[in-house]
């Protein structure tokens, strides 16, 4: 960039004023015409991860409701769009996102697992799933088209990966972490992400250029660049995590959007108070949004000041309540959504905790009281604040029964969730590095 037009870009910075914006995750949207409510549908809906798929629906159009209401500059969907890739699914969550464009809110999306080439497609009919189409990758691009894809100031040419300018001297980097080719030859999607070593060097062309026009960058993908629990879990963090993140910190690229992995969790490499094996590492953090499909239906509200290159992020929920009030929708569960879908999610924890325990040795008394304990925490876990309400929990009954089983997978989980931590997962500050 000429010196001139350089000064310019930074006069220009100088009178953009801060922006809001918003990133939700892991929507799952199922089309309303591929489920009847029958026995199928509800088989599924009960042997699922907590998604609140019989209002799948009315959570998206709550969601453009408060867009409308709220006006956020742009809004960034980071993968798992649909439930399994049914191609009707695309086609009316695209439709969605078109009338939110119409209110002024910009939309980019990348796609997740869930997304393109899934043999898992189905809709739901009295007794039966039925296979149903699914997209490609082309269909995608195509779909979503004005999306981000179109508006890309560059695109990869090996994913479905691109950068784009969002907002005054802020560009988002949007890559496609999903690995979905062989998902038709396996007969299952692939969960498990990685970052193509072509999309690492292309990502490095997209910083050279964003620094020319003096813009800080906001990597989004939708798989995790660290880890989120303590755990031994595979398939959420990205296969080539430490090589990304060693790009990332070339690039002076500091802040990550995630999600796949459903829970709110916020992490940075190093962790807070920890010493790095390089004193002079850059601090990258990841945070990782819930699922808008499951309990508490939350995104991330953020900001960005151009001036000061300032970004805050803090949870909020959708208001289903609110949408369901100003259209004189008159179901219960939707007028109240917040109360039901917590009482629903801890109901589906508490049945599945029973469920885990049907030939343990312990007690009736003492079942029940380990799945009120981990109904409580699943409800706390999956928002982000288990480790600010770790003490209530701990003294609940069920805890150091669910603890007196040594050998399990549950004592060591629900320690994990427990397990106290510096950073918030539910809200940050953090000032984008410059290239």
């Amino acid at each position: 960039m000429p010196e001139a037009a350089a000064v310019n870009a930074d006069a220009s910075l100088n009178d953009a004023l801060p922006v809001s914006f918003w990133v939700a995750t892991d929507t799952h949207y199922l089309d309303k015409a591929l489920q009847d409510g029958g026995t199928a549908f509800q088989s599924y809906v009960s042997s699922g991860d907590g998604k609140m798929l019989p209002y799948s629906d009315e959570l998206m159009e709550a969601l453009v409701h408060d867009t409308e209401l709220k006006q956020p500059k742009f809004l960034i969907l980071s993968g798992d769009l649909t439930n399994n890739g049914e191609a009707s699914s695309h086609k009316e969550l695209a439709a969605k996102l078109k009338r939110i464009e119409a209110h002024g809110t910009s939309v980019y999306v990348i796609p997740g697992n869930h997304d393109l080439f899934n043999p898992w497609a189905r809709s739901f009919k009295d007794d039966k799933q039925i296979v149903t189409d699914h997209i490609t990758s082309q269909d995608f691009t195509e779909l979503y088209a004005d999306y981000g894809y179109d508006e890309a100031i560059s695109r990869d040419t090996n994913s479905l990966s691109y950068v784009a300018n969002a907002a005054p001297g802020l560009w988002l980097l949007m890559i496609d972490s999903s690995q979905y080719i062989n998902n038709e030859k396996y007969g299952f999607p692939q969960t498990d992400g990685r970052i193509l070593p072509a999309t690492l060097s292309w990502m490095n062309d997209c910083v050279e250029l964003a620094a020319k026009q003096n813009a800080s960058i906001i990597t989004v993908m939708h798989h995790n660049l660290l880890s989120h629990t303590s755990m031994s879990v595979s398939g959420f963090k990205l296969n080539n995590s430490q090589e990304t993140l060693a790009a990332l910190r070339r690039e002076s690229l500091n802040l990550v959007l995630s999600g796949h992995i459903h829970m709110q969790d916020i992490r940075r490499d190093p962790a807070a108070g920890q010493a790095a094996a390089d004193a002079d590492a850059l601090p990258v953090y990841d945070i990782a949004t819930s699922a808008l499909a499951v309990n508490p239906h939350q995104y991330g509200a953020m900001t960005y000041d151009p001036q000061s290159r300032k970004v805050t992020y803090n949870t909020a929920s959708v208001n289903v309540g609110q949408w369901a009030a100003d259209n004189g929708i008159t179901d219960p569960n939707l007028l109240s959504f917040k109360e039901y879908a917590e009482q629903s999610f801890a109901e589906s924890s508490y049945n599945k905790a029973m469920k885990n325990l049907q030939d343990s040795s312990f007690s009736e008394a003492d079942k029940q009281s380990m799945a009120q304990m981990m109904s409580a925490l699943n409800v706390k876990y999956f928002a982000g604040t288990a480790g600010h309400d770790a003490e209530a929990i701990k003294a609940m009954p069920g805890y150091q029964l669910w603890l007196s089983q040594k050998e399990g997978f549950m004592s060591g989980y629900i320690s994990s969730m427990l397990r106290p931590k510096e950073q918030s997962n539910i809200a940050l500050e953090v000032t984008l590095t410059t290239q």
